[in-house]
């Protein structure tokens, strides 16, 4: 028999539909304009998005998957240890994720990926960051003879419909500045690309003792409007790939959001001598 002694409160369906429906509508019209856009919650973007919201930015980050973290939950080969060649270990310090030193003295530490994967996660969260996951970016929102100003997006899910019921009309976001953290694909800044806007050289082959420092250093502005950060630096700039460290993904994400927070804080300048006609 059932029991009539219930321990959680009289709530319905129709009261927790009314509440995804309210809270996720408030959210995204919130965030329909933001400081920064982030497409790509791989290491590199969360990363990003940290270290902006920590700093009072307003951030978005879009996702076309279900999860959050990218190939950070699951390493190399489907084996779920992450590596990270020092000093990018002191980003685990930080997040409080334990690791442990491969050899002794070879300055490459290992650690879970699932645990250092959601402290990342958490921590962005914590700072302020909002995620739109499910969500595709399309295409770039542009202004002012070709400054990228926002994304156009839609739900991934409309990309798996038949080519006879696939017109459904995409959103835009608006943001002062948007970060392409979406690996190899470069997907912002192949849109460019399309346009004529940029020359985009592809990822090499893979060379880990290089591939890390340069996309740390090729990390940055790419374009009015768009900062590059992670594996898109690689396939941007023609650097070698790197496989399964992550090292480069953590550092590329705080050094772009130290050159995003640089732009934001330049921006109102540039708006007014534009109106000045300087």
């Amino acid at each position: 028999m059932e029991s009539d002694e219930r321990q959680f409160q009289p709530v319905g369906e129709k009261e927790v539909t009314r509440a995804i429906l309210g809270q996720f509508a408030k959210q995204l019209s919130e965030y329909v304009e933001s400081d920064c856009v982030i497409v790509g919650a791989g290491p590199a973007g969360l990363t990003a998005g940290r270290e902006l919201a920590r700093a009072g930015a307003k951030v978005l980050i879009v996702e076309r998957n279900n999860y959050l973290g990218g190939g950070f939950w699951i390493g190399g080969y489907l084996m779920n240890k992450v590596t990270v060649r020092g000093p990018a270990h002191r980003e685990l310090d930080e997040l409080g994720v334990p690791y442990e030193e491969s050899e002794p003295g070879l300055g490459l530490y290992v650690a879970d990926g699932p645990h250092a994967c959601s402290k990342l996660i958490a921590a962005a969260c914590d700072a302020g960051v909002r995620f739109a996951n499910m969500t595709s970016f399309e295409d770039v929102v542009l202004r002012d003879g070709g400054r990228v100003a926002g994304a156009v997006i839609n739900w991934t899910p409309v990309e798996a419909l038949p080519r006879q019921v696939t017109c459904v009309d995409p959103v835009a976001i608006e943001s002062k500045l948007v970060i392409d953290a979406t690996g190899h694909d470069a997907c912002v800044a192949r849109k460019l690309e399309g346009r004529g806007l940029l020359d985009i050289a592809g990822f090499g082959a893979m060379h880990v003792e290089r591939s890390e420092d340069l996309v740390v250093q090729n990390t940055g502005l790419i374009h009015p409007g768009l900062v590059a950060t992670g594996m898109a630096v690689s396939t941007i700039h023609g650097l070698p790939r790197m496989g399964p460290t992550f090292g480069a993904m953590l550092l590329s994400g705080r050094k772009a959001a130290e050159i995003a927070l640089a732009e934001l804080a330049r921006q109102p300048e540039a708006a007014a001598s534009d109106a000045a006609g300087l």
